[in-house]
């Protein structure tokens, strides 16, 4: 099963995403920070890091660069609200999705079945 890492400090948003993603059948463990999230990317593997990126103590692009020190195969996905930070992200780490607020929850599970589908497609799931 495909384990995402959930990283969003709005609880509403968090739980919603989180429950939207396993009734598509994905595992998520789900947490409120980036320094929250770091010690489970160095405890256990996780095929995604999904991110917002404006978040306390440590935002999301910081926690995407350690997360690719620790787990380099790891994919990453950002979420947020403000449009300049998504292109800041997108400098950041160019491989990364960034997926802007609002959006509907089938779009989040769609480019979530798109990006590993096309691993699956490449024999690397």
């Amino acid at each position: 099963m495909i384990r995402i890492l959930l990283a969003e400090d709005d609880e509403s948003m968090r739980v919603y995403l989180a429950r939207a993603l396993e009734r598509s059948g994905y595992e998520v463990v789900a947490v409120d920070r980036g320094t929250a999230a770091l010690p489970l990317i160095e405890a256990g593997a996780f095929d995604l890091l999904l991110t917002d990126i404006v978040m306390p103590e440590m935002d999301g692009i910081e926690l995407a660069q350690k997360a690719a020190a620790i787990a380099p195969d790891m994919r990453v996905m950002f979420i947020t609200g403000f449009a300049a930070v998504a292109l800041k992200a997108g400098r950041a780490a160019p491989s990364a999705k960034v997926l802007s607020k609002p959006f509907h929850l089938r779009d989040l599970v769609a480019e979530v079945d798109r990006l590993f589908q096309s691993e699956d497609q490449h024999g690397r799931l």
